[in-house]
């Protein structure tokens, strides 16, 4: 173990004593470290999507704060220690990779994925239902792509995007259709849902990530509303004031420029 994660280990036990430690860590348990590491998890993601790689670091810091604090809960609990944690994680990146440990053959993309869900597979002691195995608490975007890859895995595809296209292009007549009816109707909202969950198999088929790809889309948006604010500002207007006519004109404006 190098010196670093060892001080590390120090650091989060001294942190987690009864008599020394500080009080807020001294309270903490498994539950209550969650919303801390998904936070951690989301400003990873964001600092990447940045660029910020200055940030990416310290980030990547407080994310494996996390880890170290769940390892010494589970030291504690008499569960399992960071040591285990470590072993147990070798000894799957091993079992996972059998081409490139053991066989030294080189897989398609679509082989990789087929071995993938292989292993995975066996590795479970029983056969869940379908789509049991995907945590019901992921983000639902991401929940919907690994449902997806999981129904690909058994056949149950397209073989490219044109097929998940032609079903968006279906499921927006659809949505149109029960929303002329009732906008607000269960119907309505069971055919928005279902033209979301097609929209990301079309991105699943583009090799994409529906939360990467949200994500940006609402970082764009922001962006180009805060630019409204500027283009209304020099005519003496505010967001507040603007009629949606005046805020239309200035976020075409924007576009233009951003060709």
């Amino acid at each position: 173990m190098s010196e670093n994660i060892h001080r590390l280990l120090e650091i989060m036990a001294t942190l987690r004593d009864p008599q020394r430690g500080c009080d807020w860590d001294k309270q903490q348990d498994f539950s209550s470290i969650v919303p801390h590491t998904l936070e951690e998890a989301h400003e990873v993601a964001d600092a990447i999507e940045q660029q910020d790689y200055i940030a990416l670091k310290d980030e990547l810091g407080d994310l494996l704060f996390q880890v170290i604090f769940y390892a010494q809960l589970g030291k504690e609990a008499g569960l399992f220690d960071f040591e285990s944690i470590v072993a147990g994680l070798n000894d799957k990146l091993v079992r996972r990779h059998p081409h490139v440990f053991d066989k030294k053959t080189t897989l398609t993309e679509q082989e990789l994925d087929a071995q993938w869900e292989a292993i995975k597979q066996a590795e479970r002691k029983e056969k869940p239902e379908f789509g049991a195995d995907v945590i019901q608490g992921l983000p639902a975007l991401t929940r919907a792509k690994k449902i997806q890859k999981r129904a690909a895995s058994l056949g149950f595809d397209w073989p490219d995007y044109h097929g998940a296209l032609d079903k968006v292009e279906e499921e927006v007549d659809e949505v149109k259709e029960a929303l002329a009816h009732d906008p607000y109707s269960e119907h309505s909202a069971e055919e928005l849902g279902d033209l979301l969950f097609a929209t990301v198999n079309v991105i699943r088929h583009t090799k994409r990530d529906p939360e990467q790809l949200l994500r940006q889309a609402t970082r764009k948006f922001s962006n180009r509303f805060v630019q409204i604010e500027g283009v209304l500002a020099k005519q003496n207007l505010t967001l507040e004031d603007a009629s949606l006519a005046q805020m239309d004109e200035a976020w075409e404006l924007i576009k233009k420029r951003a060709k």
